[in-house]
């Protein structure tokens, strides 16, 4: 039986009115088609459910028997319809950031203050991606927007606003030899080809082309690093470069989350500066999206 609910709450409207004619103006409906539609009920139903005459309206015992569930079924097809847009709502609203560190730089809140100020509905959702991950849940679509190092694979995907470029730092064991180097060098730097028979901490296989990266292919002339680990997270590259696993190059933003204890970072001399970025796909033309990149062109114009 296939019962529709304007057919109930047609049916509802004259039992609470006992009226038709009134009935049709709280509906908005004329006369006819009301009780054409209440005829057709009375049909699909096999039953009366009102007995009419020229002057009065009055609810059958069949009727009386319906009202309540009308009732209930109208209240719960309402509240499911307030449920569905209020989810409709949030995920409108909710903007998934992914990241595979904390980008730190001050850049969350001057983001968010911007994106809000633009759209003060905005909930900005954090989420922490592996670094296995490269797009930070972009190319899954896991993320809406990410903090991003560049280069991204498949790069022609994706439309990104550079928010900082940093000079990039060796992360040494503290009394590495290296360490002693750099600081009798004028600049305090070392150079890259001083690191050229380190071994060296490696991102993930899955890393692509930014694993390639961070271990600076471009500065070796085609000499294969050594490779002395692999590192997934911030923590790991700590541990690993303390425990004398091997040393790993680092953007100077995020030297505080390796350097510690018994760790330091040294400048180097001789390989590109880091860009981090924010990124989102290509073709994603969503406010927020759009929000959340233009904030991040206008912070990058005065970080970069």
């Amino acid at each position: 039986m296939d019962i529709h609910g304007r057919d109930l709450r047609y049916f509802t409207s004259v039992a609470e009115e006992l009226s038709f004619t009134r009935a049709a103006e709280r509906l908005f409906v004329s006369q006819p088609a009301l009780s054409k539609q209440i005829r057709m009920l009375e049909k699909q139903l096999g039953v009366v459910l009102f007995e009419r005459d020229r002057r009065t309206v009055r609810l059958t015992a069949v009727g009386e028997v319906l009202l309540p569930h009308a009732r209930e079924v109208l209240a719960a097809w309402q509240a499911a319809e307030a449920a569905v847009e209020e989810a409709r709502t949030a995920e409108r609203c909710t903007l998934v950031i992914g990241m595979s560190t904390s980008p730190g730089r001050g850049l969350l809140p001057a983001l968010r203050t911007r994106l809000v100020s633009r759209h003060p509905d905005a909930r900005p959702v954090l989420r922490q991606v592996n670094w296995a991950d490269p797009s930070a849940g972009l190319a899954d679509g896991s993320s809406d927007v990410a903090f991003v190092w560049l280069p991204l694979p498949d790069g022609d995907r994706y439309q990104y606003a550079v928010v900082a470029r940093e000079p990039r730092l060796v992360a040494l064991p503290d009394g590495h030899p290296l360490a002693a180097r750099a600081a009798s060098d004028p600049e305090g730097k070392v150079d890259f080809t001083d690191l050229l028979e380190e071994p060296f901490l490696a991102l993930p296989p899955e890393a692509g082309p930014l694993r390639d990266y961070w271990l600076a292919l471009d500065a070796r002339d085609g000499r294969p690093p050594r490779i002395g680990g692999v590192v997934g997270s911030a923590e790991e590259t700590h541990e690993a470069v303390a425990g004398g696993q091997g040393v790993a190059l680092l953007a100077t933003g995020n030297a505080p989350l390796v350097v510690r204890d018994e760790v330091i970072a040294v400048p180097v001399r001789g390989i590109s500066p880091s860009q981090l970025a924010v990124a989102a796909g290509q073709d994603d033309k969503r406010p927020l999206v759009l929000a959340y990149l233009a904030a991040a062109r206008e912070v990058g114009a005065t970080t970069c």
